[in-house]
């Protein structure tokens, strides 16, 4: 018995799709290059277990691959027109993550971005919810995202309070 595809796209256009995915997911990161750390970052003073600087490419390599085959696995399933909702919820709080770099570390607004990784924490939230009902292995697959920034909000937190 030949198992059922879970994909409404042949192999070609799906790997061209997965392929997007990921560059979307990456573009998120592209603030980054823009908003380095710095000297200001350097000077603030920091709890004993902020993760050194070299930690985080590796961790936003490994979550926006994980996202992207997560979006990839949700648009496989009738792509933007059935699945409008998912990916809607998706690409907010892509924005949303894109938007913490600018805000904390090229405006120095550690209260303002935290608040808006609250937003970004809720959106992943709805995120994992909305793809729940379309593909588990996809909302999975955003759990480990999830907990990055539950994590991220303590540090951001932390850093706001020894800092005021």
């Amino acid at each position: 018995m030949k198992p059922k595809s879970t994909s409404t796209f042949p192999c070609g256009v799906a790997a061209v799709a997965l392929a997007g995915w990921i560059l979307l997911c990456f573009g998120a990161a592209v603030p980054g290059a823009w908003f380095m750390p710095g000297e200001w970052y350097a000077s603030l003073v920091k709890p004993q277990w902020n993760p050194p600087g070299w930690y985080f490419a590796p961790v936003w390599s490994a979550l926006y691959v994980m996202m992207a085959v997560a979006a990839w696995r949700v648009w496989q399933r009738g792509g933007w027109r059935a699945q409008r909702r998912p990916l809607g919820f998706f690409l907010v709080q892509l924005v949303l993550n894109a938007l913490w770099t600018p805000l904390f570390f090229g405006g120095h607004e550690m209260g303002l971005a935290l608040a808006e990784m609250i937003l970004l924490w809720l959106a992943i939230v709805g995120t994992v919810r909305a793809f729940w009902s379309v593909n588990r292995m996809a909302a999975w697959l955003l759990v480990p995202y999830l907990a990055w920034v539950s994590f991220a909000a303590f540090l951001n937190f932390t850093l706001w309070r020894l800092n005021a």
